[in-house]
């Protein structure tokens, strides 16, 4: 079983997310982590509970879900798993990020890639990669059928959508993916987004 541990990070309000399961190895979700404090609040979270991380997953790479990848992966030796469509935004990162006055080093390393269907196993617990672009030209995002959840990313908030005004962005796009991969799951599937308080798929559907 994966539980969900949330931060919010940066002026910009992300939604970091740690997996854990029962054995103590875990998953780091979109690092958002821009401070000194908060990437400490990151780390000594993760030392506390005694977790081991595996993976390093981001849903995108818009500058805001991409701030702590360089800290992690050297933190815990992880590479960052993305979708190969989203390594240009990984790489005008800092270039956008400077346009909101936050600059930062960005990761450089090696990446490995993700694709639609593929799985993420942390033990016996399983993530299937949902592909949803739109909100960023290839979106990404980790559904855990067993525990009934869903790391939604910017596809779905609460009561909204994702922005499609930045680069790579497609409207059309983005609401007919949510239609065809996000309200296929059950009613009850929770999603945890990028950003703003939880939801369910069910929720979505009916407001």
């Amino acid at each position: 079983m994966l539980t969900v541990t949330t931060f919010v990070f940066s002026p910009i309000a992300e939604n970091t997310y740690i997996l854990h399961n029962e054995s103590g190895d875990c998953i780091i979700v979109d690092p958002g982590c821009y401070f000194g404090n908060e990437r400490r609040e990151l780390s000594d979270t993760i030392s506390q509970n005694g977790w081991r991380p595996k993976y390093l997953l981001n849903t995108h790479c818009h500058l805001d879900h991409v701030f702590g990848n360089k800290f992690v992966s050297e933190t815990y030796d992880l590479i960052p798993h993305i979708h190969e469509g989203e390594k240009p935004v990984l790489e005008y990162a800092p270039a956008a990020a400077l346009k909101w006055g936050m600059p930062f080093e960005n990761y450089k390393g090696p990446l490995e890639f993700l694709e639609e269907g593929d799985l993420v196993k942390l033990g016996d617990d399983v993530l299937k990669v949902l592909f949803a672009p739109g909100h960023s030209p290839a979106h990404i995002c980790f559904y855990c059928e067993a525990d009934g959840f869903v790391m939604g990313g910017d596809v779905l908030f609460r009561n909204s959508i994702g922005r499609t005004d930045l680069p790579g962005g497609n409207h059309d796009l983005l609401i007919q993916k949510i239609k065809d991969v996000m309200y296929v799951l059950p009613d009850e599937t929770i999603v945890y987004p990028g950003h703003g308080e939880k939801t369910t798929i069910g929720y979505e559907k009916r407001n």
